[in-house]
């Protein structure tokens, strides 16, 4: 299965920047080192960026994008719509992925398992790298001021050092 990524997303000042490291892996073989993972969508308004396995994260790239346009840019109603037929359906049921999702006010996380999860606090981060680029982050936002942008570029960096499943190939889109 095609895997490997991590993705994080950062809150200050009123801005929001969402991103993604560029490795996919087949097993231990590294396959592509500049995915695009992250994307803005509805106007450039919301910004998406997608963990796992990579035909399945397509799949829910695409089915989001269906209904946030059906919601008109209602972050937290798509996001829960598309849990719900994410959870209730039998072929979106075996997808292996987590989103990452935002606007101006709010992040989200959707699981194949039905949760959409706001995190309490500014910083949230999904797949391989996880762990790493949280808490890289979370250092970064409680002692410097820099802008959300920079924290995701320095944390996904310090991720790609220690997490084999990472790279430094980053994209980063920001909402101010």
């Amino acid at each position: 299965m095609f895997r490997g990524t991590t993705i994080l997303a950062v809150r200050r000042n009123g801005k929001v920047a969402l991103g993604g490291d560029g490795q996919i892996t087949f097993q231990n073989i590294v396959m592509k080192q500049r995915a695009n993972k992250v994307r803005t969508l509805y106007k450039g308004k919301i910004l998406a960026g997608f963990a796992g396995a990579v035909a399945d994260a397509l799949t829910l790239f695409e089915k989001f994008e269906k209904k946030i346009e059906q919601y008109q840019g209602n972050l937290p109603r798509a996001a829960l719509e598309l849990a719900k037929e994410w959870r209730q359906d039998k072929v979106l049921r075996k997808l292996e992925a987590l989103m990452i999702v935002a606007d101006k006010e709010k992040t989200l996380v959707i699981s194949g398992s039905g949760d959409v999860i706001e995190p309490d606090e500014n910083v949230i981060a999904i797949g391989s790298g996880a762990g790493y680029a949280q808490a890289a982050a979370t250092a970064l936002w409680e002692h410097t001021n820099y802008e959300p942008a920079k924290i995701v570029d320095l944390s996904i960096r310090i991720t790609a050092s220690i997490c084999i499943y990472t790279n430094n190939q980053i994209m980063i889109e920001e909402l101010t």
